[in-house]
């Protein structure tokens, strides 16, 4: 049998309030009844009931967060910032994963909302003026991360174009004339949200124009990347370089061309984005662009608290980022 506040109160001779007051740390107790009252709570094993704490003050203390999968280690990464953020602040994290599907996305969406989550960090698949209706039916602060999704919901993310864009004048300074770029989330362009792999291949094409590259690139947008490459051949005169729109990605041609005995920067350099923490595993070190996941995490959860708690968001500019000049180029 669940052991109640009345059950405390009663060996300890005082009131329902009294035990109250020690268990939630308020004043209004003495030192040594507050110490008595938690011993006994300690030897009771008592656990306090959440559900009837809510009806009481109005939150429920969990905020839900909505994202792809964690395949991807930069959002296994995230996670751990935004749980560490939330519990430091004193709520706990309900996590779902739509597994890059719209109608999987609702349904987490919904799940989180009937549970009462007292706010929702939603990294989209959805996009559009009807998503944004759906959204705004929930009398629930939101949060969008890294997919933007309209002015109506707070944003975080970091400056993807710019990045991506000064990844490439980096590239051209070490030589390359030679582009290919991979990113087979671009076959979902204008179906699905996919705004930041959007922003990092616009960053990519203006990179390649201001430098004023006169060789087309490949672009290379399906999901057997690793096949198209296949009928790829490589010159150690005009060297190559492939920029892919991830880590993942870039960590999956290194191994092809690895195994195809290609030579690495030697006949084809490789550029990653993401800067995950896996790399430093890896030989070469991948070049790649660097953005503060672990910031964008707790940015996250300090906003969404605030407005929770204050009613307020706290805003946050762009995040910053930086090109990691690995071995790989």
């Amino acid at each position: 049998m669940r052991v109640t506040i009345k059950d405390i109160a009663n060996i300890c001779g005082v009131s329902a309030g009294t035990v109250d007051r020690a268990l939630n740390n308020r004043t209004g107790i003495s030192e040594k009844t507050k110490k008595r009252i938690l011993k006994v709570a300690k030897e009771m094993k008592y656990q306090p009931d959440f559900t009837a704490r809510s009806l009481v003050i109005g939150k429920t203390m969990t905020i839900g967060v909505v994202l792809f999968d964690l395949y991807n280690r930069s959002f296994a990464q995230l996670l751990n910032a935004i749980e560490f953020k939330a519990r430091e602040l004193g709520y706990f994290v309900y996590i779902t994963l739509s597994d890059k599907q719209e109608e999987s996305e609702l349904n987490c969406i919904e799940y989180l909302v009937n549970r009462k989550v007292d706010g929702i960090i939603l990294f989209a698949v959805n996009k559009g003026e009807k998503f944004d209706s759906y959204l705004s039916k929930f009398d629930i602060p939101i949060i969008t991360i890294f997919n933007y999704v309209s002015e109506k919901w707070e944003y975080i993310g970091i400056q993807e174009r710019h990045a991506m864009k000064e990844a490439i004048d980096y590239i051209v300074g070490e030589g390359y004339k030679h582009f290919i770029y991979i990113s087979p989330p671009l076959t979902y362009l204008e179906k699905k949200n996919i705004y930041t792999q959007e922003e990092r291949f616009k960053g990519f094409l203006e990179g390649l124009n201001n430098n004023k590259i006169k060789y087309e690139p490949s672009i290379i947008k399906k999901s057997e990347y690793i096949k198209e490459m296949e009928n790829i051949t490589f010159s150690k005169v005009e060297k190559t370089a492939i920029v892919c729109s991830t880590d993942l990605y870039a960590l999956e041609v290194m191994n092809y061309l690895k195994k195809k005995g290609v030579s690495i920067p030697g006949e084809v350099g490789i550029m990653g984005f993401d800067d995950i923490d896996m790399l430093k595993y890896i030989t070469p070190r991948l070049t790649t662009v660097k953005y503060p996941i672990d910031e964008i995490g707790h940015r996250a959860i300090e906003s969404i608290v605030n407005k929770i708690e204050y009613g307020e968001y706290v805003s946050t500019p762009l995040l910053d980022y930086e090109i990691i000049k690995g071995e790989s180029i």
